[in-house]
């Protein structure tokens, strides 16, 4: 195959060719418990998340139909502060979309709860907290 990012695995490349409209993938942290939750799980040890996000970006397109077809989790006592990871997901989402994109700011209770239900979670090694997004 030629012109896939190399940090996109097999096992990834079939999870997006698998993934239809309305299903989610979470891309999230090392700090995540991303074993207990998946559904599916591709590890990506040692690979940043905006990283990883980009990879995937760069062969999936976000939905065009959702007001807000990204989120991330908001910072606990502080949801208007928006922390370096979560600033390179949105710099990564707009520039793959070529457009300003919604992203949606949810409580980190809400984001377990869809990462448990979204049709994979993709555990990168990202180390800084809030580096977890949802596409």
């Amino acid at each position: 195959l030629k012109n896939i990012d190399a940090i996109v695995s097999p096992d990834l490349l079939f999870i997006l060719a698998a993934m239809g409209h309305g299903d989610e993938l979470a891309i999230v942290d090392a700090n995540f418990p991303a074993a207990n939750l998946a559904k599916r799980l591709v590890r990506l040890d040692g690979v940043g998340a905006p990283r990883a996000l980009k990879a995937v970006l760069e062969l999936m397109p976000l939905d065009d139909y959702a007001e807000s077809p990204a989120a991330v989790i908001e910072v606990v006592g502080d949801p208007n502060a928006i922390p370096q990871p979560v600033e390179e997901f949105m710099t990564a989402i707009n520039s793959a979309e070529s457009r300003q994109v919604n992203v949606a700011r949810i409580d980190r209770f809400a984001f377990y709860d869809r990462a448990r239900a979204a049709f994979a979670i993709l555990a990168t090694g990202e180390t800084r907290l809030y580096g977890c997004v949802l596409i």
